[in-house]
């Protein structure tokens, strides 16, 4: 049995994503204008899957409800966005994050809206040997790890009718049965899922 798993966790679709990292350079955002940010992209094997997160319901949250990683605003005790990533995971799900998991970084994300807060997103990639149990606190409603099969299944990616701010607009997302992954989210799976794709 042992092995068995063995041989599946080599065949993941995660087992080159630090070298495929590596041949870029992220794109940095570098107005100081900007409030920072960092979220995690947790990435595990045996089936491959992602973390993903569903944001409780909170009157002047503008990602109020929706779908996506665990993250949040750097805090001036976070050395780093780094820290921002690995702090804000461990508070928001319990889980324990640390440099040595960290795959690399993708490009930083600003909204596409002035009506969301001028704020920059550094996402980063995190590889974990397994899937570890989370304890969320009470600004995440629930939290899920999503096979990567799912996302990639015909017919889950395409545009789809979503609320914000009262508003019900179409956005390019992920139709999950825990809702529709869109947004500055589905900004940062998208490339990374086709970098995936492409390089195996």
């Amino acid at each position: 049995m042992l092995r068995r798993r063995s041989v599946r966790a080599q065949l993941s679709r995660f087992h080159r994503v630090e070298d495929l990292l590596a041949q870029r350079s992220p794109l940095v955002e570098k107005d100081p204008s900007y409030t920072q940010a960092a979220v995690a992209l947790v990435c595990v094997p045996d089936p491959d899957a992602i973390l993903l997160i569903r944001r409780s319901e909170r009157a002047g949250d503008p990602w109020s409800g929706q779908m996506g990683l665990p993250g949040g605003r750097r805090a001036t005790s976070d050395r780093d966005l780094l820290a921002t990533a690995v702090r804000e995971t461990e508070e928001e799900v319990g889980l324990r994050l640390s440099e040595r998991d960290m795959a690399g970084a993708l490009d930083d994300l600003t909204p596409r809206t002035v009506l969301l807060p001028r704020i920059v997103v550094r996402p980063y990639v995190f590889r974990l040997p397994r899937r570890f149990d989370l304890r969320h606190n009470p600004e995440v409603a629930a939290t899920t790890w999503v096979n990567l099969d799912r996302l990639l299944r015909p017919g889950v990616y395409g545009d789809w009718e979503v609320e914000a701010g009262g508003r019900r607009m179409h956005f390019p997302g992920y139709r999950l049965d825990e809702g529709v992954v869109w947004g500055m989210t589905e900004r940062i799976l998208t490339p990374f899922l086709q970098a995936l794709i492409s390089s195996r």
